[in-house]
């Protein structure tokens, strides 16, 4: 377990100190014993996916093991732009407040074709929302939040430089071998959780592969420090005077830095176009040579869209790019992994606690499989579109660019990434159709969207007042039978909770009476106009794939 005092660490220093910290490896008592020790959770990876899996678990007061197979933080801007989703979860584990702080706010992007802004669109255009549609903010910085969040938790232990090596799946778990610089040792886990990212070692483990499509293109990332008046908004160039023929894309990161991604075409030379002597002629024909930046970090990508055939593979379950790996476009990456384990953590605590069966667990895999094809194949349609591999292609994306300057029509079609959104899970095993009707977007399978308001007398926001297990979130007196519910959370909004502006009510369709069922990751799995027990029961039952409704 890690140690009730927090160790030091610079993790609210600069972007330099974040980097260069060093996790110590400690051994483990594990090393020691003469037979591998039970452990009931372990995930592998300590990214962004990994540790949020491991905090939710532990918040739900679980023991988690989590193996990394270095012992620093990620290094450069990677996966940069978090959304307003990830947000909400990260609210959730205790991490939310000090990312938006951090990172650079944003709702607009804009995009331009040649040098002429075609048009721009906001992904938040409406008020009466906790948290901006994206906020910048480099990987390391999320992972130094994440880390200093898991030491505060005694309930995880993160071993640094433990990489596993062999997996050996049972019926009730997995014998893990595990090398360190000590030597080898193992662990038995009950519940492996692999969150290695797009290279999975487990993956490659167990015999199992991602399939796909890799696209033939190439792009720079370059991560440039410098004093710029440009605004926090997303900018994308199709075909611009100072990257001819090619695209380019511009982030504000906190600390000045900015991020610069450079379309490079597939017979570009990876490592030649890593040197910093081909890298800053294409910074200064953006930015002009008088300007003055420093080259902090750069990469060079290939587009893939892959994912694994089955996120659940008995007691292993995969999250993240190691079950899903799509272009960068778009940020449907960390957000879709974080969004896994906002789906898998709620499950696997039920089927710990005996409060559902595994059939529960099992509806991880179609659910997730679900968000992740509906990613692949936005992903796949910006890559297309970005970067066309025919002429006949390009003379109708380039077209659609010329019309876009006036015409709504054409600007639906320009797909310069498409962003991302928590996937609508609409055929959802755990959801129990409508039998009233609604208005709006808030139909089974979808987020519960925030809202201001009040409880006590004090400002809040709506999904802060969801608990970790399911809400009844009724308009109007809450019926005498709902706080009998198991494991539920019954809250009146007119009593418990007030609605300042009125916006949840607008937002559910909601008059006296009207109910929503709310899972623990904040999905919507049934509405009533006015509900009976029998009905919320039989729901509640559905909802956690039990054959009978809950009565204890």
């Amino acid at each position: 377990m890690t140690s009730a005092t927090t160790p030091s660490y610079p993790f609210h220093g600069t972007g330099a100190e974040v980097q260069a910290i060093a996790f110590p490896y400690t051994r483990s008592p594990d090393q020691d014993a003469a037979q591998p020790v039970q452990h009931p959770i372990v995930v592998i990876g300590a990214g962004p996916v990994g540790l949020s899996m491991a905090i939710d678990m532990a918040q739900r007061g679980h023991r988690v093991v989590v193996l990394d197979n270095d012992h620093r933080l990620s290094i450069g801007s990677r996966a940069l732009c978090f959304s307003k989703r990830a947000l909400e979860v990260w609210d959730r584990l205790g991490v939310g407040q000090p990312m938006v702080d951090k990172g650079v706010s944003w709702n607009l992007g804009k995009v331009f074709f040649h040098d002429e802004l075609v048009y721009q669109f906001d992904m938040l255009p409406e008020e009466g929302h906790e948290r901006p549609a994206f906020i910048n903010l480099q990987q390391y910085y999320c992972e130094a939040y994440l880390v200093e969040r898991c030491l505060q938790l005694p309930q995880i232990e993160i071993r640094w430089d433990n990489k596993v090596t062999a997996i050996d799946p049972r019926g009730d778990g997995a014998l893990l071998t595990i090398d360190t610089p000590d030597g080898p040792y193992q662990i038995n886990a009950d519940w492996v959780i692999a969150c290695d990212g797009a290279r999975s070692t487990m993956r490659g483990l167990m015999g199992l592969e991602s399939k796909g499509r890799i696209f033939q293109d190439r792009f720079l990332i370059a991560d440039v420090k410098m004093k710029a008046d440009f605004p926090a908004e997303r900018w994308f160039w199709f075909d611009p005077p100072f990257h001819p023929g090619q695209s380019v894309l511009l982030h504000m990161q906190p600390d000045g830095m900015w991020r610069i991604d450079f379309q490079l075409g597939w017979d570009a030379d990876p490592e030649e176009e890593k040197k910093p002597e081909n890298i800053i002629p294409r910074v200064q024909a953006l930015l002009g040579k008088d300007t003055e930046f420093t080259l902090e970090w750069a990469s060079v990508y290939t587009f893939a869209c892959l994912r694994m055939d089955s996120f659940v593979h008995g007691r292993v379950l995969f999250a993240g790019d190691c079950a899903h790996g799509v272009s960068p476009f778009g940020a449907r990456g960390a957000n879709s992994g974080v969004q896994d384990t906002d789906n898998l953590s709620w499950k696997l605590d039920w089927v710990l606690k005996g409060r559902a069966g595994v059939e529960l667990l099992a509806t991880y895999g179609p659910e997730r499989e679900y968000a992740a094809d509906e990613n692949l194949l936005n992903s796949t349609r910006a890559t297309d579109f970005i970067t066309p591999k025919s002429e006949i292609s390009r003379l109708f994306r380039d077209a659609t660019l010329d019309l876009a300057r006036d015409h709504a029509f054409a600007r639906r079609i320009v797909n310069s990434g498409r962003l991302s959104v928590p996937a609508t899970l609409h055929h959802s095993t755990l959801n129990t159709p409508d039998v009233d009707s609604f208005a709006g977007t808030q139909v089974p399978g979808t987020v519960l969207l925030d809202a201001p308001v009040r409880r006590n007398g004090q400002p809040s926001w709506l999904l802060r007042q969801l608990g970790m297990d399911f809400t009844l979130l009724v308009f109007g007196e809450v019926p005498t039978w709902a706080h009998g519910l198991p494991h539920v959370q019954a809250l009146s909004i007119g009593q418990d909770i007030e609605d300042v502006q009125w916006l949840a009510a607008q937002r559910l369709d909601a008059r006296p009476g009207t109910a929503y069922l709310i899972r623990p990751d904040q999905h919507v799995c049934a509405r009533w106009r006015n509900p009976t027990e029998a009905v919320v029961r039989a729901a509640l039952a559905k909802a956690t794939a039990t054959a009978i409704p809950c009565q204890s």
